[in-house]
């Protein structure tokens, strides 16, 4: 049995951030054993619970520990006095139901005075972030002072059961593909309150912009309530400010992104029946991060949804959920204030600000942490479709007054946002994070558009040489864009200016077929919002003429140690094209690619045997070319020679054929009559060995040193080559080198 205490003790830790709400530490699912998914949606609310323990308080430090809480998954600090923070660090860990171990230690920031929501609320508190502890049974809070005024009156830990639920999630892949989901239907509206009537007005249509460049609308003249998080006042209502909603919701100029709803997350609407609040429309997007931890899954979203809901409501003491809409890591929009996503409900997300505007919210701590692409395109589509409803651009700014001072701006100040700004702008908060508040003019790109970064990234069925493409005709483009395919409407692929294919927002490639000729060929997308973005060209030659073989393939004869069955040959050749030349590739005996300015080849035939060194040329369009050479090497043995002088045997079977002759005579001679078109005299070599000279068809063509600081055998020193084939008499005399009078020959060999 685990006990239970409330204790205190001196705590040295690092003051959290205040001003945010925080979602924390996310270990598993939102029960030990939840029930399968049915398929279906979820029907009825799921009932949170939740407990308050007191701490005890000692001075400026404050403690409590229970190892026996009962099942809880969320938590917050709170405490009497909603207009105090606490000066100084919260720190709390959680006993998990899964593991049975104690959780890391999660440091809370606090976020100052919770606002009353448009009535006088008894039991109005303050209140820490919220942390997500996942299914835990014990819990250990730590509590220390840092300023003189002690810490507030009344703290106590709020330990929230989100229950479990078979709450099905809207597919995060709708984010990647684009979704075409028509507008829906108004929702019913709720009761409207009776202190509060003013209607909306319709929508300003496009083309009547303001002075700021934006269309006109309603602005709120009257203060928001004096609380430090968001939410809108008791006193005088704003006169945009009407629990009447409009009769109809304006149809957004973009199409609105899959949400999860109140119903389907599992909110419990019996916590509180009063009526939403509605501006006339919605002038600016606040986004927001919950802070802290993000390693949360994603199935536990619905669950971290109720226990958001629960702690605003029975914590802060607001009539609902602050945010308009929460996204989580993974892209999932979830309806957040209850009223019609539809409409321009008044939440409780910019303090200051929060008529006439709407509030997303990340699941998550941005600060450092890049967010994940599929949360911030969520983002990016809520907003996008919101400020449409009002015919307001994405990438524009506005001006709102802000209506209460609330710590960033006094009351009557005209303050210009962007259409998409972060929380920070508005209220004196490190809201939605360092990082994620560094990407939203990326994020006001992918929802305002034109498609950023298009690009032609490859052209298949064309071969590429220096800028240009070329193709014998049909071709595959591909492209890519830095603009998530969500926002994205369609591709055409231009040919000169001419759209030949078109694709939509999700392709990354277009097929087509090209007349001969050189073609500028784009890609164009289309915004959702209309508009268009046009790549830059690439040059693309559609031709079908074939290389040629300038010079055809031909062997001759090359120096080199001469093997019984390998002779030393060189392959040479020259293609062209008319176009650009790729490659030419040799495909026997030995299969080698070389580039188009390779003319030549080392390679070896075999003696007495016919061997075929066929060739293929490509164009970088596609087009081919063959052509072939052929080597028939043929030995003559020494003994084959006409011989002059005196020559002896020798014996070995280092030479060609067991043998070979050598002589230390002067002037003695050999000579060899043959046909053919090249010819190599084979000779044994030492440091030793003397020269000769060479005549070839009776004139002295050459004298050779034999001399060599190594032993070679079969060696080809002397090679002669022809166009054509003939007969021809090759003749070697030997000089008689003083101190290295001898030479020693196996004879020669040529190519018929």
């Amino acid at each position: 049995m685990r006990t239970r205490r409330i204790w205190l003790t001196a705590v040295a830790v690092t003051a959290g951030i205040a001003g945010v709400l925080t979602l924390q530490g996310v270990v598993g699912t939102d029960g030990l054993d939840p029930e399968p998914e049915s398929g279906g949606r979820s029907s009825g609310p799921v009932v949170s619970t939740m407990r308050t323990p007191a701490l005890e308080v000692s001075g400026a430090e404050a403690a409590y520990q229970d190892e026996d809480t009962g099942p809880f998954s969320m938590l917050a600090v709170s405490w009497a006095d909603p207009s105090r923070t606490v000066d100084g660090v919260i720190k709390v860990r959680a006993h998990s139901r899964k593991t049975g171990e104690w959780g890391r230690w999660l440091t809370l920031g606090s976020e100052g005075e919770a606002a009353s929501d448009g009535a006088a609320r008894p039991g109005l508190r303050g209140v820490s972030e919220p942390a997500w502890t996942g299914p835990s049974d014990g819990v250990e809070v730590r509590v220390e002072g840092r300023g003189s005024a002690g810490l507030p009156e009344g703290l106590r830990v709020d330990l929230v059961d989100p229950g479990s639920s078979r709450v099905v999630r809207a597919e995060p892949a709708a984010y990647a593909v684009g979704s075409t989901e028509e507008e829906t239907a108004t929702p019913t509206a709720p009761a409207p309150e009776p202190s509060e009537s003013a209607t909306a007005p319709e929508p300003t249509p496009v083309g009547t912009p303001t002075a700021d460049g934006t269309a006109p609308s309603a602005s709120a003249t009257a203060p928001e309530p004096s609380a430090s998080t968001s939410e809108p006042a008791p006193a005088t209502p704003s006169p945009s400010v009407s629990t009447t909603p409009p009769p109809a919701a304006p149809v957004s100029t973009v199409p609105r992104p899959p949400i999860v709803t109140r119903a389907e997350w599992g909110a419990d609407e019996t916590m509180n029946d009063e009526a939403a609040a509605y501006g006339t429309e919605v002038k600016v997007a606040f986004v927001h991060h919950t802070a802290q931890n993000n390693d949360y899954s994603c199935a536990d979203s619905a669950a971290i949804m109720r226990g958001l809901h629960t702690l605003h409501v029975k914590t802060n003491g607001w009539k609902d959920l602050g945010y308009n809409f929460i996204v989580d890591k993974c892209g999932t929009v979830f309806e957040g204030r209850k009223g019609g996503v539809d409409l321009p409900v008044v939440g409780a997300q910019t303090y200051g600000f929060n008529t006439d505007t709407t509030g997303i919210a990340v699941i998550g701590s941005y600060t450092g942490v890049d967010a994940p692409a599929a949360a911030k395109t969520a983002v990016a589509r809520v907003a996008a479709w919101k400020l449409g409803q009002y015919r307001h651009d994405p990438a524009g700014s506005t001006t709102v007054k802000a209506v209460i001072d609330n710590g960033k701006y006094t009351a009557g100040t005209d303050v210009t946002f962007r259409r998409i700004s972060g929380h920070r702008d508005g209220f004196a908060t490190e809201c939605p994070g360092t990082t994620l508040y560094g990407q939203l003019p990326a994020l006001r790109n992918w929802a305002a558009g034109p498609v950023a970064g298009l690009a032609v990234s490859s052209v298949s069925g064309a071969g590429k040489s220096g800028g240009t493409y070329y193709t014998r005709g049909a071709v595959t483009v591909r492209w890519t864009a830095t603009t998530p395919a969500a926002f994205i409407t369609r591709y055409e692929l231009l040919v000169d200016g001419t759209s030949v294919a078109s694709e939509s927002g999700t392709a990354t490639s277009a097929a087509a077929t090209l007349p001969p000729g050189s073609h500028q060929v784009q890609v164009r997308a289309t915004h959702q919002s209309g508009r268009v973005a046009t790549s830059a060209a690439v040059t693309v030659v559609a031709e079908t003429t074939p290389p040629t073989f300038p010079v055809k393939p031909s062997l001759a004869l090359r120096a080199g140690t001469v093997e019984p069955t390998a002779v030393p040959v060189t392959l040479s050749w020259r293609a062209a094209d008319t176009a650009a030349l790729k490659n030419v590739k040799l495909t026997a005996p030995v299969q080698v690619t070389y580039l188009p300015t390779t003319l030549s080849s080392a390679k070896t035939a075999a003696p007495g045997v016919t061997t075929a060194f066929p060739m293929t040329a490509y164009d970088q369009a596609g087009n081919t070319a063959t052509a072939s050479g052929t080597a028939a090497p043929a030995l003559l043995q020494e003994t084959a020679a006409v011989k002059s002088g005196t020559w002896a045997a020798r014996s070995s079977s280092s030479y060609l054929g067991g043998g070979s002759l050598s002589t230390s005579s002067a002037n003695a001679s050999l000579g060899w009559t043959f046909t053919g078109r090249s010819v190599a005299w084979v000779v044994s070599r030492a440091s030793g060995s003397g020269q000769a000279h060479v005549y070839l068809d009776g004139a002295k063509v050459a004298t050779v040193d034999l001399k060599s600081d190594t032993v070679k055998y079969r060696d080809a020193v002397f090679t002669k080559s022809w166009t054509t084939g003939g007969t021809h008499t090759l003749k070697v005399v030997n000089v008689g080198t003083a101190g290295r009078p001898t030479i020693t020959t196996d004879g020669i060999v040529y190519l018929r």
